[in-house]
């Protein structure tokens, strides 16, 4: 019994201290994002001179960042590349779900886990405030 126990703390702090976020990112945004990204397009959509794929326009190195299981090529899939992108989100900008700071958390998506520090990625953000203002939940 005191094993058993010791065990289900040790698995409540593991959850505890693995735990990525009490909220969750809304379809709104994701919406937002892919709008911005390729005009609500799905399938391997390529951007950035090939360097980007799928509706979200996901780089080798984003996709690699993101710890999602599977193979680049499936960030043709708009809910693979959804959850690349949470994923991501998750990692670099946690602080930010939390807060509903999605301005943020779309220039991280846009220029990098420092993104959100970045002038070039304003812009960016601006076309984003956009889409997410039309379509409120």
């Amino acid at each position: 019994m005191a094993l058993m126990k010791t065990i289900i703390l040790i698995l409540l702090a593991l959850v505890i201290a693995l735990n990525v976020t009490a909220k969750e990112i809304p379809d709104n945004f994701f919406n937002a994002l892919h709008q911005v990204e390729t005009g609500g397009r799905m399938g391997a959509i390529k951007g950035d001179d090939g360097k980007a794929l799928g509706p979200f326009q996901i780089h080798r190195a984003y996709w690699q960042d993101s710890g999602i299981v599977g193979k680049y090529e499936d960030c043709a899939s708009y809910e693979y590349s959804k959850r690349v992108v949470r994923a991501y989100l998750k990692r670099y900008g946690k602080e930010f779900i939390e807060k509903e700071d999605w301005q943020s958390l779309a220039r991280i998506h846009n220029g990098g886990p420092q993104g959100h520090k970045k002038k070039a990625t304003l812009p960016y953000w601006e076309k984003v405030k956009k889409h997410l203002d039309k379509n409120k939940n």
